[in-house]
C-alpha cells in the first residue's frame, strides 16, 4: 500500500480544542491507513491582505509551500456561528492568493470535525466543502464525519479510548486513503 503525506489544518487555535484532540487521534491512527500526517500550522498567519501579494509574508509562504508539498490535506474544524472559524477562513484565503497562485489546486482534501453536539460541525463542513470546491481541491464527499465528543473519548495525547469511535475513525482514514489514490491516479 502506498503511504501518502497528508498535511492537516486544525480550525481552532484554542489550547483546549476538542478538534486538536481529534487531529492528534487521526495522526496516531493514520499509519494504519497508509497515511502520514503532519500539521500545517495556522495560528501565526497574518490576516490576508492583497497589499502583501507582491511580497508574501514568511508565514503565508510557509503555509502555501506546506500545502503544495502535501499529497492531500485534511481539515479538522469546529463550527463557529454556523460556519467555519475565522482563523481557518483566513488560512484558506491566504493559501489561495494571490490570483493564479492557489496552493489548493488539485490537492485532494477531506473534512472532519468534532463538537459536543450531534451535528455541531455539519454546517461548517458544508461551507468548507463549498470553499474547497471553489479552490479546485477535489474533496472527499463520503463518508461524512461529525464526531460527537464525550469526556474521555480521546485523551489529550490523541489516544482513542472508545473502540467504536476508533473503528469509525480508522474506516474514515481508509476512505481518505482511497480518495487520495483515486485523485492521484494510483487507484487499482
Amino acid at each position: 500500500m502506498t503511504t501518502y503525506r497528508v498535511g492537516f489544518l486544525v480550525g481552532s487555535i484554542s489550547s483546549t480544542s476538542i478538534n486538536r484532540k481529534l487531529s492528534l487521534a487521526l495522526a496516531r491512527l493514520a499509519p494504519e491507513a497508509g497515511l502520514e500526517f503532519s500539521e500545517i500550522p495556522i495560528a501565526g498567519l497574518p490576516f490576508y491582505s492583497a497589499d502583501h501579494d507582491a511580497d508574501i509574508p514568511t508565514a503565508a509562504a510557509e503555509l502555501k509551500r506546506a500545502i503544495e508539498e502535501a499529497e492531500a490535506v485534511v481539515i479538522v474544524t469546529p463550527e463557529y456561528n454556523r460556519s467555519v472559524p475565522g482563523v481557518l477562513k483566513n488560512a484558506l484565503d491566504t493559501a489561495s492568493r494571490p490570483g493564479g497562485q492557489n496552493s489548493f489546486t488539485g490537492i485532494p482534501s477531506a473534512v472532519i470535525g468534532a463538537s459536543g453536539g450531534r451535528i455541531g460541525t455539519a454546517v461548517a463542513q458544508q461551507h468548507l466543502r463549498s470553499i474547497l470546491s471553489f479552490l479546485n481541491s477535489p474533496e472527499m464527499a463520503q463518508p461524512e464525519a461529525y464526531i460527537t465528543m464525550r469526556d474521555g473519548m480521546i485523551t489529550d495525547e490523541g489516544e482513542v479510548t472508545d473502540e467504536s469511535t476508533r473503528g469509525f475513525l480508522l474506516r474514515w482514514l481508509e476512505a481518505v486513503h482511497a480518495h487520495v489514490a483515486q485523485v492521484r491516479g494510483d487507484a487499482n
